[in-house]
């Protein structure tokens, strides 16, 4: 079979998707059933029974267009106030390529005598109308309605790819076809007009050849051409069309037939179903806003497939069967569409999907603005998103009502542009963007509590997140400090704490291998989180747990900060902002899930001496230590010396409390004032191993029988 290149046709703009569509419908419909298509390098390729010159005669001579129109709208043609020129001469014509849609008109103006129907069409008048149409045109017209409007419970629903029932504001598209069609084929003869092959050659192989332009209007579909302000050299443009683009672009817009379905969980009306149509969602894109959700008709996600050629039936079936899942429901939204593209939650056999969205510019005009191309591939960063499927549907409902709190609303959309621009690349700095947007999700909806235990919105506290996150941001000493705070549990005091307890306003319980979350009935005075330095919140938490027991705390950490990490946090060499936001993100990590934790081969290094000489006073939080360690009693005097920047007076408390003890320091007095006395004090936050623990001992203080040989 031939092969023929159209470059003509490209997955962008949206009108020359469409019209490479149209072009293999109509070849298989009218001319050769077998033939197929397939995307190549951003072009279509059409392997039928036809060469180049039997392809454009085919067009030229024999083509025989659909029967679109639209009597229901004002400015269709068939209403007194109309450009009705075209319509008449297809409706008059004597040929037999335009006999079908002659037939089709003549029903339509038959309908609207026996409705009385004059002017354009009234609300109620259009509504029956809609239904009449239905019910009288011939079967050549049906698959234009079907891709027109759909008739529900609750009246006509419109696709956003044909506007509101065939037109877009002021252009009635079932018009300008008659009208592009006329200036192609003689409506009298059915011949060819003058020019016909020429703009036949560029549409359909993007030939440099000069072709006399058309002054009308595309549309939506192809901005490029739309004219308008600033469209050219000069001050304003008009609008130009190849007449063969748009009559082909119509042509392959029916394939998306609409249809009307009814959600099985819930008691709602019909609602429209539309091919690869989903809510607009104001993120992945250069000019994206949060605007552009509310003010856009839709996205949509066309899909293009370069492995195999496929035929009109085969084309036809995805496109009946243009559903997402994503989490065993249907993907509502761009974001959702993104991830079940990338988690192969579509229909087999599509290498990739251009995203276009309905969005307004250009004063009120709608655009099809193409977003973002993803490609089909599997994404296992995307996989974990499956822990948080329940908690984002509802996080993205609460957060898009009415009165939900600004900084909600920022934090969804922050993590909507993370996730999808992981959806398009898939590395472990964007998994671990994703992980600290969710983080900073919980954290705006704990700011918010009122809004987010109201039963109206009421959200869980995320949490559960399996520890599989972890092997995407081990790499970075704040992720695993962040880990070290994040996992300590135990008992204080009376109460069993999490470091979570200290960032917002929740209960922690423990169940089996889990620790179960929910938001505090009662204020605590535990939470300690603010906007102060990380430093001072750290220092903050520490005190509150010196305050909460008197005796060393029976608790636990599932990680241990190694000494490399601590120094260089206590250095400043960390990024405080991430840390800060990774703590909110591994809150959510279920540390009881069995499993290890990535590996690591931390670097050794000799701590600073304030932090060994501290940390000593304050040993790691465990049930036991090891036999050389002598057990010292708490005091709160040394840690808040510390964090108010008096580093001198700490190691000097310190030291006494030391000897006092058993330990023989090597140091007498350490001069550690400013910031790193502060930094030194949050340091005892991080847990660390028995064995770091001694390690510590050995290169902070003499050995018993060395001490004694000393004193002697």
């Amino acid at each position: 079979m031939p092969t023929l290149t159209l470059s003509g046709c490209a997955p962008v703009p949206l009108a020359h998707y469409l019209k490479a569509l149209g072009i293999l419908r109509l070849v298989s419909e009218q001319k050769d059933p077998k033939a197929t298509g397939r995307w190549h390098r951003d072009r279509f390729v059409l392997d039928s029974s036809m060469d180049r010159e039997a392809l454009e005669r085919f067009f030229l001579e024999e083509y025989r267009p659909t029967a679109v129109m639209a009597p229901w709208n004002g400015g269709s043609g068939f209403h007194p106030k109309d450009n009705s020129k075209a319509l008449e001469a297809v409706s008059k014509s004597g040929s037999v390529r335009l006999q079908p849609y002659a037939a089709a008109i003549c029903a339509a103006q038959s309908a609207l005598r026996s409705m009385s129907v004059g002017e354009k069409p009234s609300p109620e008048q259009k509504a029956e109308l809609l239904l009449v149409c239905r019910n009288v045109l011939p079967e050549s017209a049906l698959e234009w309605l079907d891709a027109a409007y759909v008739l529900t419970d609750d009246g006509a629903k419109y696709p956003p790819l044909l506007g509101t029932g065939g037109n877009d504001g002021r252009l009635e598209f079932t018009n300008n076809f008659m009208q592009r069609l006329t200036e192609v084929i003689d409506a009298g003869t059915g011949d060819p007009m003058a020019n016909s092959a020429q703009r036949l050659a560029v549409s359909l192989f993007a030939e440099g050849v000069s072709i006399p332009p058309t002054k009308a209007p595309i549309g939506q579909f192809l901005p490029g051409t739309a004219g308008g302000v600033n469209a050219t050299s000069g001050f304003d443009s008009a609008s130009f069309v190849n007449p063969w683009d748009f009559i082909l672009m119509i042509e392959g817009a029916l394939l998306f037939a609409a249809a009307s379905v009814k959600r099985l969980e819930s008691g709602d009306t019909g609602a429209l179903a539309y091919p690869f149509c989903v809510r607009q969602a104001g993120v992945g894109y250069a000019s994206s806003t949060s605007a552009d959700e509310s003010a856009s008709r839709a996205e949509m996600w066309l899909p293009v497939w370069t492995q195999r050629a496929v035929n009109l039936s085969e084309l036809r079936a995805v496109f009946s069967e243009g559903r997402a899942q994503v989490g065993g429901r249907a993907a509502r939204n761009g974001v959702d569409f993104a991830r079940a593209v990338v988690g192969m939650g579509v229909e087999r056999g599509l290498d990739e999907f251009q995203r276009y969205g309905f969005q307004v510019r250009n004063g009120l005009s709608y655009f099809a603005t193409p977003l973002t191309r993803i490609t089909t591939r599997k994404n296992a960063g995307v996989d974990l998103l499956s822990d948080v499927d329940v908690w984002l549907d509802r996080y993205r409902r609460a957060a898009t009502k009415d009165g939900a709190p600004a900084s909600v609303r920022r934090a969804l959309s922050v993590l909507e542009a993370r996730i999808m621009d992981l959806c398009v690349s898939h590395t472990k700095d964007r998994v671990l963007a994703v992980f600290v947007a969710l983080g900073q999700c919980q954290a705006a909806a704990a700011r918010s509590l009122k809004w987010a235990t109201d039963p109206k919105t009421y959200l869980m506290p995320l949490q559960g997140l399996r520890k599989e996150w972890l092997e995407h941001g081990w790499h970075r000493p704040e992720f695993r400090l962040a880990a070290s705070l994040a996992s300590i549990r135990g008992k204080f005091g009376k109460e069993w704490l999490t470091l979570r307890c200290h960032l917002e306003q929740v209960e922690t319980f423990r169940k089996e291998n889990s620790t179960i979350c929910r938001w505090a009935e009662n204020p605590s005075n535990n939470v300690q989180w603010s906007a102060a330095p990380l430093p001072d919140v750290l220092n903050d938490i520490m005190a509150r747990r010196l305050i909460l027991t008197e005796d060393p705390p029976h608790s636990r950490s599932e990680v241990w900060a190694s000494l490399a990490d601590i120094k260089a946090f206590i250095e400043g060499e960390t990024d405080d902002a991430l840390l800060s936001d990774l703590l909110w993100s591994m809150s959510l990590i279920n540390w009881g899930e069995k499993g290890g934790l990535p590996s690591y081969q931390p670097e050794r290094v000799v701590p600073p001496t304030l932090y060994a000489i501290l940390k000593l006073c304050f040993p790691p939080v465990q049930r036991e230590l090891p036999a050389s360690i002598r057990p010292v009693p708490a005091v709160p005097a040394i840690h808040r010396h510390a964090a108010n920047g008096n580093g001198t007076e700490a190691a000097g408390l310190a030291l006494r409390r030391l000897r006092a003890s058993g330990y023989r320091p090597l140091v007498r007095q350490l001069p550690v004032q400013g910031a790193q006395a502060i930094r030194t004090a949050a340091a005892m936050l991080f847990p660390i191993s028995n064995h770091t623990l001694e390690d510590i001992c050995k290169q902070t203080t003499r050995p018993e029988k060395e001490a004694e040989t000393a004193s002697a």
